[in-house]
């Protein structure tokens, strides 16, 4: 059982992620609680809204991996609701709105749970120190009571295998799936031609062989492949007996910074190059492989544009029941009124009268008294009839407004699910072009064809002052303080020192203690820097984190 946990925010993006159905042979949302809504999308929707509205907290969600060691055996579900049970109880998450997501990908089931870090009820994020250390105690426990074999980083010697195997970051698996080339591939590739190149030229047409172009960034030297991944040069080479130092007093001799190609002009020269040999497209495998993932969105989708077809049905039924409904009590009231008008008719019509009463009642005035009581009787009749009809109208006028606003509610909930398949499509889309991308490159690697970058190095200028202009270049980021600085009078050009007199002279500096420019090399040759200074190893650390949040992101 390996957990991997972090707190985060983005649960739209974070909703789409797992529900992608091509990256995973089998999606299956298993609980949502603590939402109304019973999709990631809105679920995630709603816990962002509790959080913004009363803690403005960013990193509202914890989210948490659990995968099993296939290997061993394969964990029940109620193995897995024990586990999850565990966890939330000693991360101080029991009763926290939370949603179960189990995927099958690669043939490995394995499972996500997803937590809102925001209690409602004070108004506030449940703060998770130690969380790492929980989440160890629990597998621990977990394994021990279900028989379970440890993993190897939770042994009791972890600590001194740790620093043996370092996981891949965020930025190099990127890589790794954009060039569909591992970093040990490529650091093996960039030390061969270091190490079979006899002078500056050689090497860089060796790199040119590889597929990579030499550029200069915020670094001296520094590689650009042929699908615009930039890599430090030193970094690329195995070989601890050589300094970042001894590579740049290898390369400025027929190399200068000022003649090199920014990585961004670099990376247009290699997109032209690129454009030309990439057309995975238009295979026709390919193109099969992008219809089968169509058919089955369309599926997917057909499912959800049924019941959007069945509630839109739904409501047409609802407003005219209503509407017969409302006109029926109005009618009904109608009737009644009518009804009462022709009965009093009837018995006003048997009172008539003949004879000498007949001739009294026309000469007295009684007649004429008994119509105006008529009249004003027959208008208070309607006067009651209009006021029911008008107390009517408030209740059936706000119950056609709830009936509306319910059938709103339902219409803009269908169309946020709609549009979470199509976010969902998308990102699946997405994920086969890079999968395409990433096996027509290494196809094209494979044959050899069209892997030789062009002579992309701009014609190499004499070496003047290179340490101003790379100084300018790098504050004011000007090619006029290049110019000004190639402007100056050249130095006599010096007698170019062969590999072995390199290696010599690396090896006389560098010492068996020294480190290595591909290993943790310092970019001032080899000097103790000072973690406080700008540029140190905290900085670097700092700004590598940031562009692993970012492409997370």
């Amino acid at each position: 059982m390996i957990p991997k946990a972090s707190q985060r925010g983005l649960g739209q993006d974070l909703a789409t992620h797992l529900q992608n159905a091509y990256d995973n042979e089998y999606v299956e949302i298993a609980e949502v609680r603590g939402a109304v809504a019973c999709d990631l999308h809105g679920a995630f929707a709603e816990w962002e809204v509790c959080a913004h509205a009363m803690t403005g907290c960013r990193n509202y969600l914890y989210s948490l991996s659990v995968n099993p060691d296939p290997a061993q055996r394969q964990l029940t579900r109620t193995e897995y609701r024990d586990y999850i049970d565990r966890a939330e109880g000693k991360l101080g998450l029991s009763g926290q709105p939370r949603a179960v997501v189990f995927h099958i990908k690669d043939g490995r089931e394995h499972c996500h749970v997803v937590w809102s870090r925001i209690d409602t009820a004070h108004s506030k994020a449940v703060h998770q120190p130690f969380d790492r250390q929980k989440l160890m105690m629990v597998t621990r426990q977990f394994a021990r009571e279900h028989g379970l074999a440890l993993p190897g980083g939770m042994t009791p010697d972890a600590g001194r295998e740790r620093g043996k195997k370092k996981s891949l970051s965020l930025y190099e698996k990127h890589q790794q799936d954009a060039t569909g080339l591992t970093k040990e591939e490529r650091i093996r590739q960039v030390t061969d031609a270091w190490r079979h190149s006899d002078g500056p030229r050689a090497f860089v047409r060796a790199l040119e062989e590889l597929g990579y172009v030499l550029a200069t960034g915020k670094r001296p030297y520094v590689l650009v492949d042929l699908y615009g991944e930039m890599n430090a040069l030193p970094k690329l080479i195995d070989d601890r007996a050589v300094r970042t130092k001894d590579i740049r007093a290898f390369l400025e001799r027929d190399c200068p910074v000022e003649s090199l190609p920014s990585v961004d002009e670099a990376r247009a020269l290699v997109a032209q190059h690129r454009q030309a040999i990439e057309d995975f497209r238009k295979a026709q495998g390919q193109a099969d492989r992008a219809d089968a993932l169509k058919r089955a969105q369309a599926e997917r989708r057909g499912t959800l544009e049924a019941e959007q077809a069945a509630m839109q049905a739904r409501h047409a039924e609802e407003r005219n029941e209503q509407g017969a409904q409302q006109r029926g009590e109005r009618q009904a009231l109608e009737k009644a009124y009518a009804a009462e008008t022709k009965q009093l008719e009837g018995q006003r019509g048997g009172r008539k009268t003949t004879g000498l009463v007949a001739i009294l009642a026309r000469v007295s005035g009684f007649n004429v008294l008994r119509r105006q009581f008529e009249k004003h009787h027959d208008k208070r009749r309607h006067h009651r009839l209009v006021e029911q009809l008008r107390a009517l109208d408030e209740p059936q006028a706000r119950a056609k407004l709830e009936l509306q606003r319910r059938h709103e509610a339902q219409s803009l909930d269908m169309n946020r699910r709609l549009r979470a398949i199509a976010q969902v499509e998308a990102r699946e889309l997405k994920s086969l072009e890079t999968e395409l991308v990433k096996e027509q490159r290494v196809k094209t690697r494979a044959r050899g064809g069209g892997n030789r970058m062009p002579a992309l190095t701009l014609e190499l200028k004499p070496p003047g002052r290179r340490d101003a202009a790379f100084k300018a270049r790098n504050r004011h980021g000007s090619r006029v303080a290049l110019e000004e600085g190639a402007k100056t009078p050249p130095e006599p050009p010096k007698k170019t020192l062969s590999m072995r007199e390199d290696f010599t002279r690396a090896a006389g500096d560098g010492g068996a203690g020294g480190s290595g420019g591909a290993t943790g090399g310092s970019s001032d040759g080899g000097k103790p820097t000072d973690p406080t200074k700008p540029g140190g190893p905290k900085r670097r650390r700092r700004r590598d984190r940031d562009r692993d949040i970012d492409l997370d992101r």
